[in-house]
């Protein structure tokens, strides 16, 4: 009877056993497939993510937003695997259906929403720093300060902020500080400038690379075409070459500042600054935009010619018309002057 009884109860003990093991077993099933079934979003949603936030947290989140069914069933599941999850602060775009493990693998390889903001060539370092100070997801540690105080935030204290910015469209993640792209942005100078500077003409009557950045500005702001600019940068070349002033409309505007009123009067190009290549020999001391590629290469490689002055052609066109002698740029001024008048509205009538 004894032997019996005690069979009996090792054969319950082993029932039980595999009636835990099963339920162990059908638990984890459950879980993995909450773990794997598609999510019930139904269109794509952004979820933020906090720096710090525990991946608790970021299930409960997510839950709440509609993304997953049972962050908790997650979590268990995770635990039990013993998986570490690596989640990457930032936005998400979460696509809809997604499963909690695709969504993790999103968080673990930090394919966070990029943000971005496009600086057009020819834009002033102020018009770069302002764009920077109102974007929504930029993180503002700069705010309030001079483009003096700017350059020495990142490492380069006394050094003219203009110029010594890529134009671009530049990527980022929501939160990344402006220091960071600006850091960015330099860096992509540099190295645009640098590799310009190495291809440069053998006899280009230029000191060094500032000099062809300072020229390359000025390319950048008189050039309505690209094709243009190499002619552009010749002319400027041949008159530095024979010492005649750049006379450059775009430098005047630049040292005009804020007193500039949308167009140049005849007492502007009388006024001296720093910057007004009408008063004074040479380059301005510093460039007057923020150049791109195509400037900073005729800045380097200009276009043989005899020209020595050039003025719009006065069709909307964008385009100049490039003379060798004074005689010639005259007629060209009066030309372009004549279709001035004649688009001009008859007095007392306005445009509709």
């Amino acid at each position: 009877m004894r032997r019996a009884a005690g069979r009996g109860l090792l054969a319950l003990l082993l029932a039980l056993l595999v009636l835990g093991a099963a339920a162990a077993a059908g638990a984890y099933l459950f879980l993995q497939d909450r773990f794997e079934r598609a999510g019930p979003a139904r269109q794509t949603v952004r979820v933020e993510v906090p720096a710090g936030a525990s991946l608790r947290t970021v299930l409960a989140h997510l839950e709440a937003q509609g993304v997953l069914r049972d962050a908790r069933a997650i979590e268990w599941y995770l635990r039990l695997r013993r998986t570490t999850v690596r989640v990457e602060s930032g936005e998400y775009d979460i696509p809809a259906h997604a499963s909690a493990q695709e969504i993790l693998e999103l968080f673990a390889e930090g394919k966070v929403v990029l943000e971005q903001l496009t600086i057009v060539e020819g834009a002033t370092f102020a018009d770069f720093f302002a764009s920077l100070e109102t974007h929504p997801k930029v993180a503002h540690t700069l705010q309030g300060l001079t483009a003096g105080q700017v350059m020495a935030a990142l490492g380069h204290p006394g050094q003219p902020a203009e110029g010594e910015f890529f134009p671009d469209t530049y990527r980022f993640a929501a939160h990344t500080p402006d220091l960071a792209i600006l850091q960015q942005a330099y860096a992509a100078m540099q190295r645009a400038l640098a590799s310009a500077w190495q291809a440069r003409s053998p006899e280009l009557p230029l000191h060094d690379p500032y000099q062809a950045l300072v020229l390359a500005s000025m390319i950048e702001k008189e050039a309505a075409l690209k094709s243009e600019r190499p002619l552009i940068a010749g002319v400027f070349l041949n008159r530095l070459k024979r010492g005649m002033r750049l006379q450059s409309d775009p430098t005047v505007i630049y040292g005009l500042g804020d007193a500039y009123e949308g167009m140049i009067h005849t007492r502007d190009l009388s006024t001296d600054t720093p910057y007004n290549t009408y008063t004074r020999d040479g380059l301005p001391p510093t460039p007057i935009a923020l150049p791109g590629r195509e400037s900073l290469l005729a800045a380097v490689q200009p276009q043989e010619t005899t020209a020595l002055y050039f003025v719009a052609t006065g069709l909307n066109d964008g385009a100049h018309r490039f003379s060798a002698t004074l005689k010639d740029h005259n007629a060209a001024v009066q030309s372009y002057l004549a279709r001035l008048r004649a688009a001009a509205p008859p007095p007392g009538r306005h445009h509709p």
